[in-house]
């Protein structure tokens, strides 16, 4: 009877792990189009109209900027989070409730204007993504729970509750019954970069500043040496006299505050107030965006970019192409699986085996 075994490697190849991103995407581009001729469509004109006519004119660029910006932001704290090998799958509800903690002001006080109505606003929004991530966190370092399971169930706690309260306490009652907040007024809007050429707002400036913070505190920072000592050899953090528990809560905190930042400037800035759903499912999204980047802020800065890309290559497609809605799903996917496989690959290699052949090494 024969196996696959995976054998792990004496050392990896530094060149394939640079390399692996762009293998990867070459690798789902080929799949794409794959998939496209399997749907009755050219596969270069589909690929054309996914990846490259989304980003023919200045505005689609603005689009683009927009759909990055939460996803470089939440990336990046998840990045923290791997790295400490802390696995924060709980990102998308941390957004949902930094929207609706930074939300606060302008849909209870919406008469409450002020130059610093807008940076209330994010802080309470931070805070209210790290307060939601210290939940997991505190279960982790007390209980030693699963903190896959406890964020990501906490996730459908979160988007259950926003949909109470845009339909119930916080619905907009001159809105036609329809379930949403009210509109924030022009102080709790995020500005735009350049209004006269498109949407693009300060959000995408928010998630470079943060990209390139966590990148110096990741690795010229104590605390940066700590997380990566403590991630790669608990044990040898521990010798070193680091407190797992005291990560733990680092990477969920810094982790949960750029998320709810992220969730904050979608609403009060493409948005403009609260409704029952906010997100594509951009906390998921952002876990491929943080591996495709190889949880280096910096990466993933082009990988935010590339992702984003997905997004509006999949509405493209389904105009242009009649296609479904659900084609930037499957390349997400697709790209998720070739990132992990590149990975796997750098770090084991395959052999077939047998029954006989372990029986005679035994011996």
């Amino acid at each position: 009877m024969m196996r696959i075994e995976l054998v792990k490697r004496p050392e990896r190849s530094k060149l394939f792990s640079a390399l692996s991103p762009f293998i990867a995407f070459a690798l789902t581009i080929i799949a794409g189009a794959i998939l496209f001729a399997a749907l009755g469509k050219n596969p270069l004109t589909a690929l054309y109209t996914y990846f490259i006519d989304p980003i023919t004119q200045v505005w689609q660029l603005h689009e683009l900027a927009i759909k990055a910006a939460p996803l470089i932001l939440i990336a990046v704290g998840l990045a923290v989070c791997y790295r400490a090998n802390v696995w924060n799958i709980g990102a998308e509800g941390q957004f949902v409730m930094g929207a609706v903690a930074g939300s606060v002001l302008p849909v209870m006080f919406p008469e409450t204007v002020g130059w610093w109505v807008l940076p209330a606003m994010l802080l309470m929004g931070a805070a209210g993504g790290a307060a939601y991530a210290s939940i997991p966190a505190f279960l982790k370092t007390r209980f030693n729970t699963n903190e896959i399971l406890t964020s990501l169930m906490l996730v459908y706690v979160a988007q259950l509750f926003l949909d109470w309260l845009v339909r119930g306490w916080w619905k907009d009652p001159a809105a036609y019954n329809f379930p949403q907040s009210v509109q924030f007024n022009p102080s709790a809007v995020l500005p735009e970069l350049a209004p006269m050429s498109g949407r693009a707002n300060w959000g995408f400036i928010f998630a470079i500043i943060a990209a390139v913070l966590v990148w110096l505190m990741l690795s010229k920072m104590l605390k940066g040496f700590e997380i990566r000592v403590l991630g790669s050899s608990p044990r040898a953090g521990r010798f070193a006299g680091f407190q797992q528990s005291h990560v733990v809560f680092f990477a969920f905190l810094i982790s949960g505050a750029l998320a709810g930042l992220a969730g904050i400037s979608e609403v009060s800035g493409a948005i403009g107030q609260l409704q029952p759903s906010i997100s594509p499912g951009y906390g998921f999204t952002a876990i491929i965006v943080a591996f495709l980047g190889r949880l280096n802020p910096l990466g993933i800065v082009a990988a935010g970019l590339v992702l984003a890309l997905t997004y509006l290559g999949g509405e493209a497609a389904q105009t242009a192409l009649g296609v479904s809605d659900k084609v930037a799903r499957v390349f997400q996917g697709m790209l998720l699986f070739f990132v992990l496989a590149s990975d796997t690959l750098i770090h084991y290699r395959i052999r077939i085996a047998g029954l006989g052949a372990k029986s005679s090494e035994a011996a």
